[in-house]
């Protein structure tokens, strides 16, 4: 796993071994930075779920001002702050070990750009789409990573479904603010 493009181009990431982790492939990875490709720099950046990090780190790499990435999993987060080191992102990084709704909860945001890409068929994504509506920037973008099987609503607050990429058996949602939509 890698940094695709940007300041940081090539620099290795590193992964959690085992079945728990699951890396957004290249090929979604640099096709979801294809999407945002005039969206991210100098812009506020959400990795919720953030595993690894490499999403919230290419757009760091990318240009964006400042990435926070969130995993309830303290494993997640080491691995997040080694590839944040190993990345010089430190000043532009924040961490934070918690359950997405708890953080969310702490009135976090406001955000330009949040991917979201939780564990797949546990009823987390919508629930978890909703939730970040409200923490959004009125001309921001919700991207949402999941199977083709685990269908997204049409609208999540104000909110609407804007595109549908399918890459495989892997989507990506595109949500913005149904003003801007």
């Amino acid at each position: 796993m890698r940094i695709i493009t940007g300041s940081r181009r090539g620099r290795k990431l590193k992964t959690l071994e085992g079945q728990a982790v699951r890396p957004t492939p290249d090929r979604v990875k640099e096709a979801l930075f294809n999407i945002l490709q005039f969206d991210v720099e100098g812009r506020v950046f959400l990795d919720l779920f953030a595993g690894s990090g490499q999403i919230g780190l290419e757009a760091l790499s990318r240009g964006a001002a400042r990435a926070v990435f969130v995993d309830q999993a303290k494993a997640s987060c080491a691995v997040v702050e080694e590839n944040v080191r190993a990345t010089d992102f430190s000043a532009q990084a924040q961490i934070v070990n918690a359950d997405y709704a708890a953080f969310l909860l702490r009135g976090a945001g406001p955000f330009d750009i949040a991917f979201l890409d939780p564990p797949y068929r546990t009823g987390t994504l919508e629930k978890a789409l909703v939730a970040v509506v409200p923490h959004m920037h009125r001309g921001g973008i919700v991207i949402c990573e999941h199977p083709v099987d685990e269908p997204l609503p049409e609208q999540a607050g104000e909110f609407v479904r804007t595109r549908v990429y399918r890459y495989g058996k892997i989507l990506l949602t595109a949500y913005r603010h149904a003003s801007m939509a």
